[in-house]
């Protein structure tokens, strides 16, 4: 931490892992300040912390700053940028930062198209229970700490290493876990190749007396865990016939919210563990948490402890309320493969009953490049509504928007809800006794279930 003067400004800092590093930073006694261009739960939390928050951006938040620490997604003709550039502060984009945080420290980060934040997440309340005291950034808050980040005095630090821009390139881990690669951020990588190359160089990049843990379910995965045979690599996986060291067997649904499954080291049965986090692509997770704890040292005990005790993080397959005779769920499924996982669980935990979806898709560009896979990862449920595409970070030109969406999808046909408002509206009136009603998307879609709830409880 000596290489982080004093006082640092952060930009963006109302997301996710922006506000873990203003956080950690905050704790370990630097002067933060931060902006975004809207404020949020997240800033007014920050804010209650003791730290200066602005709203928007300006060189006025810059004075008594010595670094600056940005996003990719902040252009270089934004006038705070350039006013910092100006000032000759130290500008970092945030792997950078989160690699200075990660110095000295035994890391383990966790890299993968789907499946970071939920396992990223248990590894850190893994050690939380062990007593180990870890630093961790989440891309979304633990539900059993309340907080998508810890600041901990223990050896250990914990971090969800995303591939957008590249990235996890910054980090050089202990441990690294791969849960799975597929195409997606296109946008940035351009094609599927590039993105595996991205995951090949982030493999790389383990210290020479680390361990890559890596989910060879996932064919891709799999083919870069057998590329390099000087690298020490642990594979992991719930099919029956894989080649690898750790696997999961005897996996039961209790039909209550818990799933018990065994583990096996090598082929010898390693532990029995239950766990709250439904479908089977959650055990899988676990899996790749127990293979990391394992590693660590962390007993059996303490892991069969923290698997049961582990609720997941926000936005996955989250209740949100019950109301005139619906279940109102949301997920923050926004890969077709995401959504398929998703619904197969509902399908299962809410058997018999009508299931009625929004999707918020996310940016133009997802839904073009992965649209034969949109085309059928609805299947299985009875109604479903496109709301107007999240852009995020794009414009319209950069593929297809939720209407385009709508009219490539024939099963199930879905309709065209528009703006989150007026979807809402759409779903309370069509919204029966006995339906199960999830919002599912990586946007703001999360917003329309209280909405729901409300409306439901007024008829």
């Amino acid at each position: 931490m000596q290489s982080i003067p004093e006082r640092v400004h952060i930009m963006g800092v109302g997301g996710a892992h922006m506000s873990a590093i203003a956080q950690i930073l905050h704790t370990r006694g630097h002067a933060v300040s931060g902006c975004d261009l809207h404020l949020s739960p997240v800033t007014e939390r920050l804010a209650g912390m003791g730290m200066d928050i602005y709203e928007g951006h300006s060189p006025e938040h810059l004075p008594s700053a010595q670094m600056l620490v940005t996003t990719v997604a902040v252009p270089d003709e934004n006038a705070e940028l350039r006013a910092a550039a100006e000032q000759k502060l130290s500008i970092l984009i945030r792997a950078e930062m989160v690699a200075r945080l990660m110095e000295d420290r035994t890391s383990v980060c966790v890299a993968g198209t789907h499946g970071k934040s939920t396992t990223t997440a248990l590894i850190a309340f893994m050690l939380h229970k062990a007593g180990l005291d870890p630093t961790f950034l989440v891309g979304a808050e633990m539900n059993n700490l309340k907080t998508n980040a810890g600041v901990g005095n223990g050896e250990h630090i914990v971090v969800e290493a995303d591939e957008y821009a590249g990235a996890f390139l910054h980090y050089r881990p202990n441990v690294a876990v791969v849960t799975n690669v597929e195409p997606d951020h296109l946008d940035y990588y351009d094609t599927f190749a590039n993105v595996v190359d991205a995951f090949r160089r982030f493999m790389s990049q383990v210290t020479p007396d680390g361990v890559r843990i890596v989910g060879v379910d996932d064919p891709t995965a799999h083919s870069l865990a057998s590329e390099d045979p000087s690298a020490r690599v642990m594979r992991y996986a719930l099919s029956a016939d894989a080649d690898t060291e750790w696997r999961a067997e005897r996996i039961v649904f209790s039909g209550q919210s818990i799933q018990t499954f065994v583990s096996e080291l090598r082929g010898e049965e390693y532990g029995s563990f239950q766990t709250l986090l439904p479908g089977r692509h959650n055990v899988s997770n676990c899996l790749a948490a127990i293979a990391v704890g394992h590693e660590l040292g962390l007993s059996l005990e303490i892991m069969r402890e923290a698997v049961a005790e582990y609720r997941g993080v926000g936005r996955r397959f989250q209740f949100i309320g019950d109301a005139a005779g619906v279940t109102v769920m949301d997920d923050y499924a926004h890969h077709p493969t995401e959504i398929k996982a998703t619904i197969a669980t509902a399908r299962y935990q809410f058997a018999g009953r009508r299931l009625v979806c929004l999707f918020q898709p996310h940016t133009y560009s997802r839904s073009q490049y992965l649209l034969d896979e949109f085309r059928d990862c609805f299947a299985g449920v009875d109604v479903l509504l496109i709301a107007e595409t999240y852009a995020a970070r794009e414009g319209p030109a950069s593929g297809i928007d939720g209407q385009g969406l709508v009219d490539a999808l024939t099963h199930p046909s879905a309709k065209y809800a528009g703006g989150l408002d007026e979807a809402a509206k759409i779903v309370v009136d069509i919204l029966e006794p006995g339906d199960v009603f999830f919002t599912i998307g990586a946007g703001d879609v999360d917003a329309v279930g209280p909405v729901v709830l409300e409306g439901l409880k007024g008829r």
